[in-house]
């Protein structure tokens, strides 16, 4: 175990520092060894969850391998933890600090120790020098440490290197509303002599759950900084938005009018209320500065525009998870445990025989307890029964407020004492900080609202039409209805162009388990929809919970296929097994995806129609063209995503992220393909979900580019350990292409079938018919890799002898097209040269005479017809006859009447 300490009462420096660490060191964990600056303990109470925190009570001291401090080379400043420094199992103590000048009592093996402005700047560079990616609750808290440590760059220690590494958190995605929120970079004294100003004659009004301010202030001249002191005021009076003016009196006897607007409040925008008087900035921070002879009335209709502006905020009926995992209080500590990791959950509702809320269990506790040994206790003994709940009407304010007070991870939602849902951490971080722009427009509660009107003009009417009534449907029966995966990828990718996107594969997705909506919904709902568009053929697939509409060459819809299904997490009992499916809530929906492009949702259904569920920055990566996985372990799971991991980067020309490109090299370096074909008969994810893969990858014009991409990754060997892309079998493809292009131009051939033969007959004799059988090729496509050697040694024994061109043909006439194709490409040139004569000057040459002819000329049907004609076709390939007349002449001497 690789633990991380940070000092007592630790700050944001120390915490940032920490986290980069475990960034440089999988698997490590944080250790905070007394407590934390009241600003950080805030910050953990919403947050604790994005770090891989423990406590130091739930750490094995036996199993400590290594230990890293950040931000301190004092031991009295680790608490009890410092203890650990004299056990014999650790064999590592590393120290991370830019405190110069302090002498260490810690027995450290490696020292960094460097002049700058914060600790957390070493981290940023060595993640860079690594080309290691962020999440952007890692770089926030990050930029965090910074930020406060050197004064947001303004205190004397400050370096470049702190400024350089801050812009790199940014470019990771670092949340500026949340440092806003936590950073306090201080006031001058001028400012601190208007905050009291200003906190005395502050003004406030609640509306729809959210409270603003406004207050004048008035000085004999301009004030600088009073940007800083609006942030101030937001910060010290918890209010969710302020309208700070000021004003100072003018030579002229005019006033110069200040006012600085800061909002906290979604789907305000400060921006456009503010160039109403020819100011501006941004949606939640804006100012203006104007000449005027009365303030009193530019203050009161900024004030007005800003309450006009304030929507009702999301409720825990929008932000909840459901249907919510339970279990019972005789359930045992390990199967909870279990459970959590099969469900990536972070804690547990129990519930007693009559489905009543009775306790939650967090993962916290399911920790300690295995830690006691108490693996087989009941969770009763355990669990959380002082429970803090809220119904489905609670607003996000008040929901951030409980959470923050009581430093509560996840709130039950209560509808008639029923459990209808789970608020987390994770779902109120999703609604207050995801802001990303579509159309200009940022949407602060974790939606992307996208323009609906300018999404019907990128579709066929037809295909708008269809989603429309779908929605309404779902509407019907109280359901949420979602357009999901490669459909919203690629009208986001799209939006920038213009004309009619072409979409042939829509999915979608109902989520409502509160609202009554079972396992069967996605069924129900294409149902209904076959009882509208008669013509479409439905195809329900019960093991998946799924429902296809399917039509072809429709006059409308062309051929057009729509699948259906009920948000659902799913499980892989294996590696490579196909995944066994529960109902669950449209988050785990996306979440079990493979990649965060494909891994978002548009809501369909009003309310919040248009809005984009982007849980996993999915919209971002499409900004920064790049390919990244969900989860660790997913190509463990199903190593088909690497090959479409592959499939989409190359496609649309992204990169694979480099910590993505490290589970794939993982995944495949383990072994644990092998180990599961051999323990398991079926493994789908290597069999037929792998050629479908293979030949989607064939198929498509980039084919060369994505297989290069699957070989430098080492992804071959899922077809099997041996295959390399190597020159020979780089050569053996592009004489493959020539082959199909001058003799298949009518394209009767699969090519892409012939793409995946060449390889597959790339490897040793005796493997080729066992990994044909295991992709389940075609029958004929079998058959020519199992014999395709005993046919290459007959044509290598015989066809150097041939001569004569009519040699040639009856030696090689035999075999169809892709079997002589392949055996050219595994043989030497003087072989291929043979057959590609065979192909070029020979094979459609026909006799002379055919037997119409024979009857003509008096010879009577019978089996020598075929003996005649053959003679006469090799007489006609070695030149011995030339024309009819000589071919009649050649019957009289060879096959008289």
């Amino acid at each position: 175990m690789d633990i991380i300490l940070c000092h007592t009462t630790a700050d944001f420096d120390a915490l940032g520092a920490a986290v980069g660490l475990t960034c440089l060191k999988p698997g490590s964990k944080i250790v905070l060894t007394g407590g934390a600056h009241p600003p950080v303990r805030d910050f953990l109470a919403l947050y604790r969850d994005e770090y891989s925190l423990i406590e130091r009570r739930s750490v094995n001291p036996e199993k400590i391998r290594s230990l890293m401090v950040v931000d301190t080379q004092q031991r009295h400043r680790l608490g009890k933890a410092a203890e650990w420094f004299d056990l014999p199992n650790v064999q590592e103590i590393v120290v991370y600090d830019h405190h110069l000048g302090q002498d260490s009592d810690i027995p450290i093996t490696q020292l960094y120790l460097q002049q700058v402005g914060a600790t957390t700047t070493l981290m940023v560079e060595e993640l860079q020098k690594r080309g290691i990616s962020l999440t952007s609750a890692q770089a926030t808290v990050m930029a965090l440490g910074i930020h406060v440590d050197t004064g947001s760059l303004t205190y004397s220690q400050s370096t470049p290197r702190d400024a350089l590494a801050l812009a790199w958190l940014m470019q990771q995605g670092a949340s500026l509303s949340v440092i806003s929120t936590y950073c306090d970079p201080g006031l001058s004294p001028q400012l601190q002599q208007l905050l009291t100003q200003a906190l005395e004659n502050l003004e406030y009004l609640c509306l729809r759950g959210y409270t603003i301010a406004w207050v004048t202030l008035k000085t004999n001249e301009f004030v600088p900084g009073l940007s800083s002191l609006a942030s101030e005021l937001l910060e010290l009076t918890e209010i969710d938005a302020i309208l700070l003016a000021h004003e100072h009196l003018l030579d002229d006897g005019e006033f110069r009018l200040t006012v600085i607007g800061r909002s906290q409040i979604p789907h305000t925008n400060l921006n456009l209320l503010f160039q109403l008087f020819d100011g501006g900035g941004h949606s939640q921070a804006a100012s203006l500065n104007i000449r005027t002879s009365d303030s009193q009335p530019i203050l009161q209709q900024l004030l007005d525009g800003l309450k006009a502006q304030i929507p009702n905020p999301p409720t825990a009926r929008d932000l909840m998870s459901s249907p919510v995992r339970t279990i019972r209080p005789e359930t045992t500590i390990a199967e909870a445990q279990r459970i959590l990791l099969r469900y990536g959950h972070s804690g547990l509702s129990v519930v007693n025989n009559q489905d009543k809320l009775v306790g939650i269990i967090s993962r916290r506790d399911l920790d300690i307890a295995l830690h006691h040994g108490f693996s087989h206790a009941p969770v009763k003994g355990y669990m959380t029964t002082n429970l803090k709940t809220i119904t489905p009407d609670t607003s996000l304010p008040q929901i951030e407020s409980l959470m923050v007070t009581y430093d509560i991870g996840r709130l039950p939602v209560l509808a008639n004492e029923n459990l209808v849902g789970i608020v987390t951490r994770t779902d109120v971080l999703r609604e207050l900080h995801q802001a990303d722009a579509i159309d200009g427009q940022i949407e602060k509660h974790g939606e992307i609202k996208i323009n609906l009107p300018q999404l019907q003009n990128k579709l066929n009417p037809q295909l708008w039409r269809l989603l429309n009534i779908a929605s309404q449907e779902a509407e019907k029966r109280g359901w949420h209805l979602y357009l999901v995966g490669g459909a919203v990828r690629d009208l986001l990718l799209a939006e920038a162009q213009t004309g009619t996107l072409m979409i042939n594969d829509i999915d979608l997705v109902v989520d409502g388990f509160h609202q009554a909506a079972d396992v069967g919904a996605g069924v129900e709902l294409a149902k209904a929809l076959q009882a509208i568009y008669q013509n479409a053929r439905l195809e329900i697939h019960g093991a998946f919970q799924t429902a296809a509409l399917l039509w072809h060459k429709d006059p409308e819809l062309d051929s057009l296929w729509v699948d259906i299904a009920t948000s659902r997490t799913e499980f892989y009992p294996y590696p490579a097994a196909n995944p066994e499916v529960e109902a669950s809530s449209i988050r785990q929906d996306l979440y079990r995806r493979d990649f965060t492009i494909n891994a978002m949702a548009l809501r369909l259904t009003s309310p919040r129609s248009g809005e984009l569920l982007d849980f996993f920055g999915g919209f971002l990566d499409l900004q920064t063209k790049q390919i990244k996985v969900l989860h660790a372990n997913s190509f463990i799971e199903d190593p088909t995503r690497i090959y479409r991991g592959v499939r989409f980067a190359v496609r649309f020309g992204f990169k694979i992220e480099q910590r993505t490109e490290e589970y794939i090299r993982y995944a495949i370096n383990s072994g644990v393909y092998d180990r599961t074909t051999q323990e398991n008969i079926r493994t789908p994810a290597l069999q037929t979900r792998l050629k479908t893969e293979l030949k989607h990858i064939f198929e498509a014009p980039y084919w060369q580019s994505a297989l290069q991409l699957l070989d430098d990754l080492g992804a071959l060997q899922c077809i099997h350990p041996s295959l390399k892309l190597d020159g020979e079998l780089l050569q053996k493809l592009h004489l493959l292409e020539i082959c199909l292009r001058r003799f298949d131009k009518q394209q009767s051939l699969n090519h892409w079938q012939m793409r995946l033969e060449v390889l597959i007959s790339h490897l040793e004799p005796k493997y080729r018919a066992k990994v044909g059988k295991n992709l389940q090729l075609a029958d004929d496509s079998l058959e020519r890799l199992q014999k395709l050697a005993e046919i290459q040694t007959a044509i290598i024994t015989s066809l150097p002898n041939c001569e004569l061109p009519s040699q040639v043909v009856h030696c090689l006439r035999k075999y169809d097209l892709p079997t002589l194709i392949l055996i050219a490409l595994q043989s030497q040139r003087k072989i291929r040269r043979k057959i590609w004569y065979f192909f070029t000057n020979l094979k459609n040459i026909q006799p002379l005479l055919n037997g119409n002819d024979l009857k003509d000329l008096g010879y009577k049907p019978s089996p020598i017809y075929k003996q005649i004609l053959d003679d006469l076709l090799t007489a006609t390939l070695d030149g011995a006859i030339k024309d009819k007349a000589e071919a009649e002449k050649f019957l009289a001497n060879h096959y008289p009447r």
